[in-house]
């Protein structure tokens, strides 16, 4: 995958410096195919894997206090990790961004690459669930409708109900359905195992193409943006990450790095925390030996509402975003910015764009325009690579702790 990845990058890098006809059709039209049929080979085995793995997880636990027990210590990691990372992402903001000081001649090129219509940001952004909208949507009136639309927390939330019953009836009763589950877990995992097989050349195809058509404009036009971004990113890796697996699991940087590399190597290429959740199953049982219960809890549920990266990333671009309009936050414009950045990121799973659109709430806060939204859409893929990666890398720390408190005997 490691190669795949590196050898799209120089396809895609090669494509946009040249400009050579024939490397941008294979960049951007030929090898597209590809890409997108392994993007739906992985996305087809998600939600019944998650439905699959969270009902054998609960119900074999037989426990209704551990099901409590490992809720409230995964949203405690994530609400936790949540809060530190807006506060980084405002401080390396602060920090990095006036270094690269926004001249006029700058502030008219970045809004030239602002494609997205303002009317579709309002749309989107008004698909975003707040307040009690939020609470009410969690319980689905119709769970086949939440999986067809790929709305997984409040699947989560049927699942969990639905296999939390199945724990209290006798142990036959119970048995019988665990069985059937646990047999198309197995089966799921399979085929996840295949799909992988075609990993490499998936990725090469899914990065050349994005190179291609975004690299260097975006390197070039975004470049201390995304540098804040990026060095956010790394200092919640190595202060809080790293830091808590070593205390908590006991496990050292070099071999926790080593056993989640593939997670974070398809979180970066395929931006989707989503399609990331099957290599993040697969990382958790066979190499850091979580077991079955806890890591098809965590891992399902952090795909959903483990947004460390992205909310790193949205306190970055608040800040960005003001210093481009001349619009001066002050202390209680970012704190009103960073609340509504935190609950935001309990809300974002299902919607396209999700740490873009789900700006618009901060935006309002702090009297920002709605153009700004429009301009980070047009330049989101290669920021969106480094804080979907770090997103997976927060959900599988949070998947290891959590193992660790429970008694795992983690390797």
């Amino acid at each position: 995958m490691a190669l795949g990845l590196v050898a799209g990058l120089v396809l895609g890098l090669a494509a946009a410096l040249t400009k050579s006809p024939l490397l941008l059709a294979v960049s951007t039209h030929w090898l597209r195919p590809v890409g997108t049929v392994f993007l739906n080979l992985l996305s087809m085995v998600v939600i019944p894997l998650v439905v699959t793995a969270l009902f054998v997880g609960v119900a074999g636990l037989g426990d209704v206090g551990r099901v409590g027990r490992l809720g409230i210590r995964t949203l405690a990691f994530f609400c936790g990790a949540t809060l530190v990372a807006i506060v980084i992402g405002f401080g390396v903001a602060a920090l990095f961004l006036p270094l690269a000081p926004v001249t006029p001649d700058q502030q008219a090129a970045l809004r030239q690459v602002a494609a997205a219509d303002s009317g579709g940001v309002r749309h989107a952004a008004e698909q975003i669930t707040t307040g009690a909208r939020f609470v009410v949507d969690l319980i689905p009136a119709n769970p086949v409708r939440a999986a067809v639309d790929g709305n997984l927390l409040p699947l989560i939330v049927f699942v969990t109900i639905f296999a939390v019953a199945a724990a209290a009836l006798p142990a036959e009763k119970r048995h019988a359905l665990t069985d059937l589950a646990e047999v198309a877990t197995q089966a799921l995992i399979r085929i996840v195992r295949w799909v992988l097989r075609l990993a490499p050349l998936g990725i090469f195809a899914i990065v050349a193409g994005a190179v291609a058509q975004f690299g260097v404009r975006l390197i070039e036009v975004m470049a201390m943006f995304i540098a804040t971004v990026i060095a956010g990113l790394a200092l919640l890796i190595v202060v809080v990450y790293l830091p808590a697996v070593a205390l908590v699991a006991r496990l050292g940087a070099r071999r926790y790095l080593r056993a989640i590399r593939a997670s974070l190597v398809m979180a970066f290429s395929t931006t989707s925390s989503l399609a990331t959740l099957p290599v993040m199953l697969e990382a958790a049982e066979s190499d850091l030996r979580i077991s079955r219960p806890v890591a098809s809890f965590v891992l399902p549920l952090g795909a959903s509402i483990g947004r460390g990266g992205s909310a790193l990333f949205q306190a970055v671009a608040v800040v960005f975003v003001a210093r481009l309009y001349g619009v001066s936050l002050g202390f209680a414009g970012t704190v009103a910015a960073g609340a509504a950045v935190f609950l935001a990121s309990l809300t974002v799973a299902s919607v396209p764009s999700a740490s873009i659109v789900s700006l618009v709430p901060a935006f309002t806060a702090t009297g920002l325009p709605l153009a700004g939204v429009q301009l980070l859409l047009g330049l989101d893929r290669v920021p969106d690579m480094f804080r979907t990666m770090t997103n997976v890398f927060g959900t599988l720390t949070a998947a290891t702790i959590v193992g660790a408190l429970e008694g795992d005997k983690l390797e």
